[in-house]
């Protein structure tokens, strides 16, 4: 099997801030690959320094410490002119869209054309070419404020796109936008991934953004990689609290401490789906094939690749040999229970 190549590896990265004297950690000791052809994700909360580590990846912020290595290279190391050459490769997209509103949506999107001095005529092929992979050429002529925010996210791909680039940055990209919106941006960058072979970098706070279009993820907090693996991983068996945190937003242990049976002798159990199709009627078929019911008390799950994950708190019948059906039913059916 052939190994996967490390578009970026990261070596014990560290970034130090000084703020009216003192030091504040942003990035501490992250060491990080992201691989070829690959949609990553990037999440945490707010100030857990996710855009501060997606900036040291085209050297927009400096390291303290450590290496980020873009194919091979060590970045840091580049004088300006290699840094230029290598930052052409790399192109970045923001949740502001960074459109001048002066210039027109083909002006805006020709503007890394002519700073790389390509001509005229050869500009505006390429800008209308982009245009056309974002579904916007109709609006070649139209100004920044004629348009949707998910219009003007569409023109800062196409913008992103005319350097051709090996990486796309994302940093927030779909924050501003609205659900609808925000899924017809993701379905863009995934169709592009696939299309163009580019590595897509997604820097969010948004779990379900993660859901949608990563293949693989880190999560980052205080500074530090709290865990990173695949998305399916990530919510079958979250192992960090912050990775908990961001699967589960009520983590477990307050779950149970605040829901109460109907019954002072209640029965609660606990049953995590891993795996299971998102379309499998557990709770149904746990009726139809052995009769027995049971009161759910609370629900957390959702689907991911028309997977099913997160967990339910049951209430189990009264009778003990009932209680033993309804068990035996779940871990039949190769799921997770446990007695709260």
């Amino acid at each position: 099997m052939e190994e996967k190549k490390a578009v970026y590896e990261l070596e014990n990265v560290s970034k130090v801030f000084l703020n009216e004297g003192k030091e504040f950690k942003a990035l501490d000791d992250i060491n990080l690959k992201i691989y070829e052809g690959e949609i990553f994700g990037i999440i945490g909360m707010s100030g857990a320094g996710k855009s501060t580590l997606v900036r040291t990846l085209n050297r927009l912020e400096e390291v303290s410490d450590g290496t980020v290595n873009f194919n091979g290279i060590d970045i840091g190391s580049l004088k300006p002119a290699e840094l230029r050459a290598v930052r052409r490769s790399i192109s970045m997209i923001f949740q502001g869209f960074n459109l001048l509103n002066q210039k027109t949506v083909m002006e805006n999107v020709m503007i890394p054309l002519k700073i790389a001095k390509v001509g005229r005529k050869e500009r505006k092929n390429i800008a209308l070419e982009m245009l056309r992979v974002v579904g916007l050429e109709e609006k070649a002529d139209s100004y920044p404020a004629q348009l949707s925010g998910g219009q003007r996210q569409r023109v800062a791909i196409a913008r992103a796109l005319t350097v051709d680039p090996k990486v796309l940055l994302c940093d927030e990209a779909t924050s501003a936008l609205d659900p609808k919106i925000t899924e017809e941006i993701l379905t863009l960058l995934k169709m592009i991934n696939k299309t163009r072979g580019l590595t897509v970098i997604i820097i969010t706070h948004e779990m379900t953004v993660v859901e949608k279009i990563c293949d693989r993820v880190a999560i980052i907090d205080k500074g530090k990689v709290a865990e990173v693996g695949n998305v399916q991983e990530i919510f079958t068996s979250p192992k960090s609290e912050a990775a908990k945190n961001l699967v589960f937003p009520q983590n477990v242990s307050s779950i149970h401490e605040n829901i109460e049976g109907s019954r002072p002798d209640s029965v609660l159990i606990r049953v995590v789906f891993d795996g299971h199709s998102a379309n499998e009627p557990l709770i149904a078929g746990l009726a139809l094939e052995t009769g027995q019911k049971v009161n759910i008390l609370s629900a957390n799950t959702k689907s991911v690749g028309g997977i099913g994950y997160g967990q339910m708190v049951l209430e189990l019948p009264e009778k003990k040999e009932d209680q033993n059906t309804v068990l035996n039913y779940f871990t039949s059916k190769g799921l997770n229970v446990a007695v709260v």
